[in-house]
């Protein structure tokens, strides 16, 4: 990393985390107070100036005392935070518009993605506050959504762009996340509800489970910077995503159509093997890892930028905060 330098006189000190990339920009303290709380102000100044330009910030060597401290940061760059509606992963609320990361087994590695693209509504801002950082692993990588968008075929990147991406999903029988959590309601009535005002189709399963069906983009435009991102959930959703005993066992027992989740062409024709191969080949070029350090937060564009989970040993603590929330109009 080059040598960091002052920021306006700030006393903050920034610079890149990785040679010759602009993802993240490293912004440390300097000599002065490191209370987050404290910098709140020039950190806040600092993103609007950078955060478009590199896609994310990383913060480090503050002092962030407890999951409030981080609440009040987030929701201190002008935007109240968000809930985890209509989610696609289990999580546990901490505190108010403050989450766990996704709690999968510790085993798995979350591809990358953007939050909540497999909608048509979705945060513009996400931050990342590592409290406990793991014995082993347990980063969470990132990638420029800028970058996928321009390594992708252009042939591909057209069809995602002209047909979308169908997500189709099963929840109930113990397989997926149930949909009383997913919609954070019980009622069916306020579910259809929610599905007629996001442009969702869902019908109810004779076995009491509920299937949804949505059309979202492939590509998107950022509504600040006009620049062209990736973004989808296409490769994640897809069953090819599912390890391969596990996608065999659930298609012995499951009719395509009843799978947990997949994802298809807008059109509702299949994805082709070799175009989800691609995706993949290219996100791993594209991705970006480094180590948590106890204290982190990190500040993502989440159209700018997508994020991963490495599997990881021992504790490991990652609370989330969302805020700013932006609907692609019909």
């Amino acid at each position: 990393m080059t040598d960091p330098i002052r920021w306006a006189g700030s006393g903050l000190e920034t610079g890149p985390l990785f040679a010759e990339r602009a993802l993240p920009l490293l912004v440390k303290p300097g000599n002065g107070d490191p209370r987050l709380a404290v910098h709140l102000s020039r950190l806040w100044a600092l993103a609007e100036s950078r955060l478009h330009r590199h896609g994310g910030l990383l913060f480090r060597g503050f002092q962030v005392d407890g999951v409030e401290e981080f609440r009040a940061f987030a929701e201190g760059f002008g935007h109240p935070l968000l809930g985890y509606d209509f989610g696609s992963t289990p999580r546990t609320q901490v505190g108010e518009g403050i989450y766990t990361s996704t709690e999968y087994p510790p085993h798995q590695a979350i591809p990358l993605h953007n939050e909540q693209a497999y909608t048509r509504e979705w945060p513009m801002k996400i931050w990342f506050h590592c409290a406990v950082a793991a014995r082993h692993g347990g980063a969470t990588p990132i990638a420029d959504s800028r970058a996928i968008y321009r390594r992708i075929d252009p042939g591909l990147r057209q069809r995602f762009a002209a047909k979308g991406v169908m997500y189709v999903r099963n929840y109930g029988n113990g397989l997926d996340v149930p949909w009383t959590q997913v919609f954070n309601t019980q009622d069916r009535a306020q579910v259809e509800t929610y599905c007629r005002a996001h442009g969702i189709a869902c019908e109810w399963k004779d076995d009491g489970g509920l299937r949804t069906r949505q059309v979202c983009q492939g590509v998107a435009r950022h509504p600040v910077t006009g620049e062209a991102v990736w973004f989808n959930q296409a490769h994640l959703f897809h069953v090819s995503n599912l390890e391969p005993e596990v996608r065999e066992t659930l298609l012995e027992v499951l009719d395509e159509a009843d799978l947990p989740r997949n994802a298809y062409y807008g059109d509702g024709t299949p994805l082709e093997a070799a175009a989800l191969a691609e995706i993949r080949g290219v996100l791993d070029l594209e991705t970006l890892s480094f180590p948590w350090r106890e204290g982190d937060v990190l500040m993502l564009d989440n159209m700018l930028a997508a994020h991963a989970r490495a599997p990881f040993e021992g504790p490991r603590r990652v609370v989330v905060a969302m805020a700013e929330p932006w609907r692609l109009e019909t």
